[in-house]
């Protein structure tokens, strides 16, 4: 009978355990990365002024990409959002980051090699 209490004791210790541990944070989402651009759509088609919107969304995904899984996961993002946007100005797309302040370690750009991405 003590046995079987002690396992129901020590069961429930784990089980409380596993629940506070903290969780990692998750990778970034494609969604994320979209999102996040979806307001420099105009900006990357015809050119003129960045938007503050874009910018801020520029400067989060950068600031939620800072490992270098997540880059390359937004890396791929990118160049999937480019090839299924049709007008994207590839100079437009290439320069928005520094339009906005933030470097970034690739180019956008559909040829980037994403596996390369650091």
């Amino acid at each position: 009978m003590a046995g079987k209490m002690m396992m129901q004791v020590l069961c429930v210790v784990v089980a409380c355990m596993v629940v506070a541990t903290p969780y990692a944070e998750a990778a970034i989402s494609c969604g994320q990365v979209v999102g996040k651009l979806a307001p420099c759509l105009n900006y990357l088609r015809v050119g003129g002024a960045v938007s503050s919107a874009c910018c801020n969304g520029v400067k989060g995904l950068n600031g939620a990409a800072q490992s270098t899984p997540d880059r390359k996961t937004a890396c791929g993002c990118l160049k999937n959002a480019y090839a299924s946007n049709s007008g994207i100005n590839p100079s437009y797309a290439s320069g928005l980051p520094g339009k906005c302040g933030v470097s970034i370690p690739y180019k956008i750009s559909p040829n980037t090699d994403c596996a390369k991405v650091q």
